[in-house]
């Protein structure tokens, strides 16, 4: 970027969900451009003079949303700025992964503030010792689950690093057949075990000089009044209130009901002279919620409007933000949702006012401004009209009289599915009369969700994206032996589908998907085929104008109806084309796993690489850096000092090496940036003076998403953005051998009962000449078992990456609902230096591979590096690749000299 180039006017981005019809207009206006109660069009109104309080930021909490330390990936966790958690207790036994003390450290290095404890995850089984309330089955006078709660706070506070930042729930869903479901008969026993598992929790802190315990409760599955009334004078009396009230609002009929549930219990303590107690609404939405920006929004905003902290309900496994998060280190539609909503920290919310409050499966939004900063923000979707955003409260002194504005669309994109930055379908300038300004974003899709910004005048606006030249629903292609399904939101336990439908029963050797697209020029094109199977990898042909392309390998994914995305390059000449997937390469032999949902196709346009910009209105802003409007060259630029920083949250399409350069102006010589990468510091050329500069280095990064963190080493540096690219040159760096060593795991030397084993067809790992997959298994479970990676020559001390392509299936014995899911960990251990562990997250079939990057610092020239576990095996392992971090020194471009008048 070079702050010269040319400001794009409006343009429609070409999905069909977001605006593809000939001539639909984007409208920015100072007033109005639709006339209220247009056709088609919803109304949301925002009002940035009428604040209403600040950001709280607790709404996108989870109940088990970390597995182990590592799932998901720091970068992950940060990205996503999860406030909140529910975690089982230290060994517990409900579920085989999530223990509170495995994920403390990774949750409280991001945005982590409060971690709570379901103490009754202790028990096994569910409901909890089979829904009976334990007895005294020694007979010693002593409720038998006293002991069990006492043990579950003794391990945190003698073991946590942060026992003041935990909160224990004793009780979950005392209501919902978990011990105490009748209120008439049961309400005695419920309030006097409240009061003994209470005094036991503070015993164990004030044992320990901790101070006074937070405790979380009473739990119930809904809101009761009758019961919350109760307790909460119950426990007034006794001085045994808790410090969050929790209850649950799980259905969709809640969206409608919550506010109410909340204003009663405001009202009971007010009448109940009890002083505010903040509410955690510790589970909440289904199924077909989770991923679905559209869905989640609807919830967010509700949760945020009334200042309450609140946790996505945990309906599959643990490590994944409660399937709002994809692979090892990958955002989807609901992580993006979160990012956005995480971002807004530090900001004041604004008045929002919906076409239907309170109403499921409708428009709704949230809307914050931060006047230092001086950005507006809206958050809106849910919706299937048209929707016009109509703004008034935009302070002249803040923004002044024409302002940039800019929109994103995040649309559905599956649990398992890759979402890159969600695009700009709207770039523009506006002018602003009396504080008001009105935007019209077109949308037919109920599942997406919208980011509007508004800023002063950018030097550097970002353009509306064209890479996605086509966007096709399957259940709209040309089909053969093939149907298609409803997805119907109503069925609040199933996921959705994009558009509503997909296809299924493609499981005939005549099974065909077919559709046309046309591309602009002659190049490169990524097919990315949302897509679901079940539980095992699958394959379909790829034809293209009536040949035979190449084959579409698919990862496994939990279910049919669980999404995941599938990407296949194809080389296209400017025009149209007939595209299609077929379950067989000659029409009669049937390809292994070809029975695969699909749902939807979208085309990119890669022939200029993998490019993405990320600018600095859109980074958080730490240690006093602060947005500069100061100079012509540099407004809306991050002005970054001493211990200031800007973050950025960077996605990638693969793993393997980019060049990110960091666009940064200066006021005179010297100013150095640094740029953080997942945590390890790459030192940048210094400004050579007054000017604007373009700070390139070639890394090598992991699929998904990636942590940039801008600092200034020297001086004061303005960041504009930081870009990521991955072309043909940064791709032939991938093959350089003095860059990166690769080889399939069964080449390499092993030791113990590390085997070789052949793949069933259908494999998605790396195949030889025949198409036979093989790995490693039995890796682990004892300190023999072993792969051992050689460091070739010239692969001396310093950072790499080391790339494991591995498969994880294991699950203990299901109890209830959740996929009783199991990480496995692989120790890398270098000889003469150090060892790393790596945690694989389940990923549904042993011959399924994930790439998974662990970051290494060796300190050796040499010594070799041997995979291993000697407690427990290991994942199965396709390849191995280790790749020098950094893959060409930095190098600095001058673009602009001087900063212009302030």
């Amino acid at each position: 970027m070079n702050g010269t180039h040319r400001r794009r006017r409006l343009r429609s981005i070409l999905p069909p969900s977001i605006a593809i019809a000939a001539g639909l207009a984007l409208a920015v206006s100072g007033l109005s451009a639709l006339p209220a109660g247009a056709a088609g069009v919803d109304h949301l109104g925002v009002d940035f003079s009428q604040t209403t309080g600040a950001f709280r930021g607790g709404a996108t909490g989870t109940l088990y949303g970390l597995g182990d330390d590592g799932v998901p990936s720091q970068s992950v966790l940060n990205g996503a700025h999860i406030t909140n958690t529910s975690q089982k207790p230290p060994f517990g036994a409900q579920h085989p992964n999530g223990d509170a003390l495995q994920v403390e450290s990774s949750f409280f290095a991001g945005g982590g503030q409060d971690l709570y404890v379901y103490a009754q995850d202790m028990y096994p089984d569910w409901p909890y010792n089979g829904g009976t309330r334990p007895g005294d089955a020694n007979g010693d006078g002593v409720w038998d689950y006293l002991p069990i709660l006492k043990k579950v706070v003794e391990d945190v506070a003698t073991t946590s690093k942060h026992p003041e930042k935990y909160v224990f729930i004793p009780f979950n869903e005392p209501d919902g057949g978990n011990w105490y479901p009748n209120w008439s008969t049961q309400k005695d026993q419920f309030l006097a075990d409240w009061s003994a598992a209470y005094q036991v929790i503070q015993g164990v802190y004030a044992e320990h000089g901790l101070g006074h315990a937070r405790v979380g409760g009473p739990g119930d599955s809904v809101w009761h009044p009758d019961r919350s009334a109760d307790f909460l004078a119950y426990a007034k009396a006794r001085s045994e209130l808790p410090d969050i009230f929790i209850w649950h609002e799980l259905g969709t009929y809640n969206l409608a009901t919550f506010r109410g549930h909340h204003d009663e219990y405001t009202a009971l303590l007010q009448r109940l002279g009890i002083a505010p107690i903040p509410v955690n609404i510790t589970e909440f939405g289904m199924l077909r919620d989770m991923g679905v920006p559209g869905q989640l929004i609807q919830w967010i905003s509700m949760f945020e409007s009334e200042k309450v902290d609140a946790q996505t309900a945990y309906w599959n496994y643990a490590g994944n933000l409660s399937d709002n998060s994809s692979r090892n280190n990958g955002a989807n539609g609901g992580w993006w949702m979160f990012n956005w909503y995480g971002d807004l920290a530090g900001s004041t919310t604004a008045q929002v006012t919906p076409p239907k409050l309170n109403t499921p499966d409708s428009l709704q939004g949230l809307a914050a401004i931060d006047t230092g900063a001086r950005t507006a923000t809206v958050l809106f979707g849910g919706g299937s009209s048209d929707v016009a955003v109509d703004v008034k409260g935009l302070d002249a002194s803040t923004f002044g009289s024409t302002v940039d504005v800019r929109v994103r669309a995040d649309r559905l994109n599956g649990a398992e599915g890759a979402s890159l930055q969600p695009p700009v379908i709207l770039s523009t300038t506006a002018e602003v009369t009396d504080g008001r300004l009105s935007v019209t974003v077109p949308n037919s899709d109920r599942y997406s969700a919208y980011q509007l910004e508004i800023t002063p005048r950018l030097t550097d606006p970002q353009p509306v994206s064209a890479d996605l030249v086509n966007s096709t629903e399957a259940e709209n292609a040309t089909l053969a032996n093939a149907t298609v399904y409803t997805q119907d939101p109503s069925r609040e336990w199933s996921f959705m589908a994009s558009g509503g439908k997909d296809v299924g029963s493609f499981n005939r050797a005549g099974s065909s998907a077919t559709w046309n697209v046309t591309v602009p020029t002659t190049g490169d094109y990524r097919l990315s085929v949302l897509s679901g199977t079940n539980a095992s990898p699958g394959q379909h042909a790829l034809f293209v104008d009536g040949a035979f392309g190449r084959l579409v390998k698919y990862s496994a994914d939990l279910g049919w109806g669980y999404r995941g995305t599938a990407d296949a390059t194809i080389h296209l000449t400017a025009g149209t084309h007939a595209l299609s997937l077929r379950a067989s390469v000659d029409g009669t032999t049937l390809l292994p796993g070809a029975d695969i949902t699909l749902d939807r196709f979208d085309l990119h346009d890669v022939t200029a690489g993998e490019r993405a910009t990320y600018p600095a209105v859109d980074a958080r802003l730490s240690g006093g850096a602060t947005l500069s409007w100061k100079h012509p060259a540099a407004r809306g630029y991050a002005s970054v000092t001493g211990d200031g920083a800007a973050t950025f949250y960077a996605t990638t399409a693969e793993t393997g090496y980019y060049d990110v350069t960091t666009h940064f102006a200066s006021t005179g010589r010297g100013a150095t940036p640094s740029l953080v990468v997942n945590g390890r510091t790459v030192a940048l050329p210094a400004s050579t003076g007054p000017g604007v500069f373009d700070a390139t280095v070639r890394l090598f990064l992991p699929q998904g998403v990636n942590e940039l963190t801008v600092r200034a080493e020297a001086g004061t540096v303005l960041v504009g953005d930081v870009s990521t690219i991955r072309g043909a040159a940064q791709k032939a760096a991938d093959a350089d051998a003095a860059l990166v060593f690769r080889s399939e795991a069964e080449a390499l030397p092993l030791s113990g009962t590390a085997v070789v084993q052949t793949d069933p067809a259908g494999s998605n790992g790396s195949a030889d000449a025949q198409g036979v997959v093989r790995h490693v298994g039995y890796l682990g479970n004892g300190p023999a078992n072993t792969l051992t990676v050689p460091r070739p020559s010239g692969f001396a001390a310093g950072d790499y990456q080391l790339v494991i392509g591995a498969a994880n299936a294991d699950k203990s014995a299901a109890i209830n609902y959740n996929p009783q899911v199991i990480s496995r960990f692989l120790d890398v251990a270098e000889a003469g230096g150090a060892t790393t562990r790596a945690a694989f997250r389940h990923n549904y079939s042993w011959s399924s591979y994930w790439d998974k990057t662990v970051p290494l610092t060796l300190s050796t020239d040499g010594g070799a590096l041997s995979l291993g576990n000697a407690t427990a095996y290991g994942p199965n392992v396709d390849t191995v690749t280790l790749a020098k971090f950094v893959g060409a020194a930095p190098s600095i471009a001058k673009r602009q000299t001087g900063l212009g008048a302030k």
